[in-house]
């Protein structure tokens, strides 16, 4: 499986594309912002071959749905969310303009994803663990064969989430990270949403909220 990671929009969010060797690929979290954003994730699309298949987000606070819209019209394909962050994602259209995206357009969940699912595109599969606590219907996505988690915003290098948003808890989140994150191998790289990559085993180690 590849990995391709764009930063987007004022939050440097980090925008995913997944893809195998039959050019089938997934988009996660798309944070395009704007014309030129959208232009970067069509262009590597087309340059690369790509064929869009699915559209998920981890979870759905503003930065990680502003392309939403763009990525589902654009290639025909449903977007795919937790249920539990459904009024996460309707909440969205109420603050935009505050956060400076006054041309904000909803795109509504046709899938729910679910725990313990497998996400399939190409000849890959990506597991669906569920992990709040930043966002009630926060996910990650784990492909078990490459060792590689699309970890949204729950952990980051040295941090984790901040869980001060409406939905958000502090306690439930140290336990995803710790139950569901923590128990996978250490040598696990976590791409996350914000920031760079880093490990499972670095964070065991040297994540000052979780040593």
């Amino acid at each position: 499986m590849q990995i391709k990671s764009f930063t987007f929009n004022p939050f440097s969010e980090n925008t995913y594309v997944l893809y195998d060797a039959t050019k089938e690929c997934v988009v996660v979290d798309p944070g395009c912002s704007n014309a030129q954003e959208e232009k970067e994730l069509k262009d590597y699309i087309q340059t690369q071959g790509l064929k869009v298949v699915r559209l998920l987000n981890t979870h759905c606070h503003i930065d990680h749905v502003l392309g939403n819209k763009f990525v589902a019209d654009t290639y025909g394909v449903p977007l795919e969310i937790h249920e539990n962050d459904l009024a996460v994602l309707r909440a969205v259209p109420t603050y935009s303009a505050a956060y400076g995206f006054p041309m904000y357009a909803e795109q509504l969940p046709e899938k729910f994803l679910k725990e313990g699912e497998a996400v399939k595109f190409g000849e890959t599969e990506l597991e669906v663990i569920f992990a709040p606590g930043h966002a009630p219907g926060h996910v990650v996505l784990y492909h078990s064969a490459s060792k590689n988690l699309i970890g949204g915003d729950v952990l980051f290098q040295r941090s984790i989430g901040r869980t001060d948003l409406p939905g958000g808890n502090y306690e439930t989140l140290i336990q995803s990270i710790k139950t569901k994150l923590f128990t996978l191998p250490d040598d696990v790289t976590v791409h996350s949403g914000h920031g760079p990559t880093t490990t499972i085993g670095e964070e065991k180690k040297h994540n000052p909220f979780l040593t």
